[in-house]
């Protein structure tokens, strides 16, 4: 979830518990205005305008607390609609903040399980090279130990044909009065 996403779900929380404030507010007057007519319909036996042919202030009082009736209960449905469209939206709003919050949960366990995973591949990738290393180093040795041993009897060969007086060819000189080097007629 980013940081800019928290103060906006914040908001939106003010303003839904503020709205459901001034819901229970409206809601609880218009109760009383419900209860408070009712009473005067029901209890009240004067309210009843006497049967008479002639409009009267009676009918024009009626008229009005109809009309009166009349916009509350528009205003009532008016409020329950809007009480639906959030209650919707509330209910959209939670079900972004869970899906974000097991979004961010599962992030963080992954960042958690990264050194492991790349030191598993890691270990991986290097098992075959350390193998091929290993295999490396023991023909290494063991190709230094034939060279010993035929450094060992090539000096054991130099040293005891020295001694026993192999005739090497000798090179007739050059003249003194040439450069050393033979010439093609020589040659």
């Amino acid at each position: 979830m980013s940081q800019t996403d928290t103060p906006n779900i914040q908001a939106l929380s003010t303003e839904i518990s503020q709205l459901r404030q001034e819901l229970q507010l409206r809601d609880q007057l218009v109760q009383q205005l419900s209860q408070e007519l009712f009473r005067l319909v029901k209890g009240n036996t004067n309210f009843m305008p006497p049967l008479r042919t002639e409009s009267g202030p009676d009918l024009s009082q009626l008229q009005a607390l109809s009309e009166q009736l009349q916009a509350v209960e528009e205003q009532v449905t008016f409020y329950q609609e809007q009480i639906t469209s959030r209650d919707t939206e509330i209910y959209q709003l939670r079900q972004s903040v869970q899906e974000l919050t097991d979004r961010s949960r599962m992030l963080e366990q992954v960042v958690q399980e990264l050194p492991q995973i790349y030191r598993r591949k890691f270990e991986e990738r290097m098992a075959p090279i350390r193998e091929k290393v290993a295999v490396l180093q023991r023909e290494n040795r063991q190709l230094q130990a034939e060279l010993q041993s035929v450094s060992y009897r090539l000096a054991l060969k130099t040293r005891t044909s020295s001694h026993s007086g192999i005739d090497l060819p000798n090179f007739p000189r050059p003249a003194s009065g040439q450069d050393g080097m033979p010439s093609v007629q020589n040659a």
